[in-house]
């Protein structure tokens, strides 16, 4: 970086204007016009020449290409080619100019890597196809632990990765050697993971992880004692489950790994680890391929686990995303008796879902709302319980707030139940401070 005053007087020197020192003794630098990106006019850290024949700094000129840019923007004309060329000579002119001013505050700039080209990704690609045709085991993994050191380098490198199907074939290669004996490929299935992980967000592979061995092997590494593994491994899943409900049904027949979603939550490991673990289980109590039994199974299982018990304690101070993937959860687990009972059950219950209608976001506003529609709609108690609690705790007031702010049909017409089966005990209770959950107690 440079000294303060060099650029607290940027002004100056962009007009031109150099004295030799300042009032307060302090030198003053001029960088040189040359030096300087046409651009953003700071010094060049990484000077690239376009096929117009003008140097930019690379980030600079990138970010207006990325706009949608394909002209030059000093002569305006159309480039004819979008990938900025290195200028070797440029930077070095640039890096002995700051080691002769470096008396000055001025640091020598770095030697910017060349950032990885479509021909080179594509060049790794296919080493890696081969190294799996051959099962070279340490060649696979040395070239995808190589791509993932190319993507962490920088953005721009993991677009370039992103751009080329990297996702693809790293799914390939796991589906490859996970179908061999799978004690012998532990190592390099676990470093191909981790490259899904990496790359899977910004390229979801359509194919990706098709087979029952590929899943067999990812459930392997969700239940394994190490938190990295672990975290890659749902992480993978949770851009796999949403796009395919046969991925859920896979998911679902893997022994052991309703338990391991189930323990991301109970005991977290990474936040991100958690959210993607309640947006799989989310997928897995709404899935729509699943037949009444199968589904009654799968949330009887979860119930059993007390998943509903964690869900509400979870919410109680849970962020906004976590919040909406944890209400979303238990929406589904709702629809069943047995999730019914357990929230019923619950001291937390009514409280939190009364607090959470306004105080988060319209989707955790509509998950709110759906379930208290249904454990009002549902209870066999017959004493009204649950309808008075939720007068308790100000639920008519806050609907009515609803209704009168907006929301969308589907809420609107819940909401409106909802208040007529309270207007009915309404007048016969007092409200009570919702915030202090401590020391709760069913009224019923």
């Amino acid at each position: 970086m440079m000294i303060s005053t060099w650029r607290k007087r940027r002004a100056a020197r962009l007009a031109g204007k150099q004295r030799p020192e300042s009032e307060t003794g302090d030198i003053e630098v001029t960088v040189p016009n040359h030096f300087r990106c046409p651009v953003s006019l700071d010094l060049m850290n990484d000077p690239v020449t376009m096929s117009s024949g003008i140097t930019y700094d690379r980030e600079s000129i990138e970010k207006w290409i990325e706009a949608g840019n394909v002209t030059c923007p000093i002569t305006n004309k159309v480039l004819r080619s979008l990938d900025p060329i290195p200028n070797h000579t440029i930077r070095k002119m640039i890096q002995d100019w700051c080691v002769a001013n470096s008396s000055y505050g001025i640091e020598r700039i770095p030697t910017p890597r060349i950032p990885v080209s479509s021909e080179e990704a594509l060049e790794i690609h296919s080493k890696i196809k081969t190294a799996c045709k051959k099962g070279d085991q340490a060649g696979c993994q040395n070239l995808v632990a190589k791509i993932k050191a190319l993507a962490k380098e920088s953005e721009r490198n993991r677009r370039c990765l992103v751009a080329t199907g990297t996702a693809g074939v790293l799914s390939s290669a796991f589906e490859d050697f996970s179908k061999a004996s799978f004690d012998d490929n532990v190592a390099v299935l676990e470093e191909i993971l981790s490259g899904l992980a990496v790359f899977l967000p910004h390229d979801k592979a359509t194919t990706c992880l098709s087979s029952d061995a590929s899943m067999d092997c990812v459930v392997w590494f969700l239940k394994s004692e190490d938190l990295s593994t672990r975290r890659n491994a749902v992480l993978v899943l949770k851009e796999l489950v949403p796009l395919d409900n046969r991925k859920v049904d896979m998911l679902l027949e893997i022994e052991g790994a309703m338990e391991a979603l189930f323990k991301l939550i109970k005991a977290p490991i990474f936040p991100s680890a958690t959210k993607a673990s309640l947006l799989i289980i989310y997928h897995m109590v709404m899935s729509s391929s699943s037949s009444s039994p199968t589904k009654a199974k799968i949330i009887a299982k979860f119930v059993d686990l007390g998943l509903v018990s964690l869900l509400l304690e979870m919410l109680v101070d849970a962020e906004r995303s976590t919040c909406e993937k944890a209400l979303g959860v238990l929406d589904g687990i709702c629809d069943w008796d047995q999730g019914r009972e357990k929230a019923y059950n619950h001291a937390l219950t009514i409280p939190v879902l009364v607090r959470k209608i306004h105080r988060v976001s319209d989707l955790a506003m509509k998950f709110s709302v759906s379930i208290l529609f249904k454990l009002c709609m549902n209870e066999k108690r017959g004493n009204g319980g649950v309808l008075v609690e939720a007068i308790q705790r100000n639920a008519f007031e806050k609907l009515l707030v609803l209704l009168q702010v907006g929301c969308d049909e589907r809420t609107r017409e819940k909401a409106t139940q909802l208040l007529k089966l309270l207007n009915v005990y309404r007048g016969r209770v007092d409200c009570i401070d919702s915030v202090d959950f401590k020391n709760l107690k069913r009224p019923f």
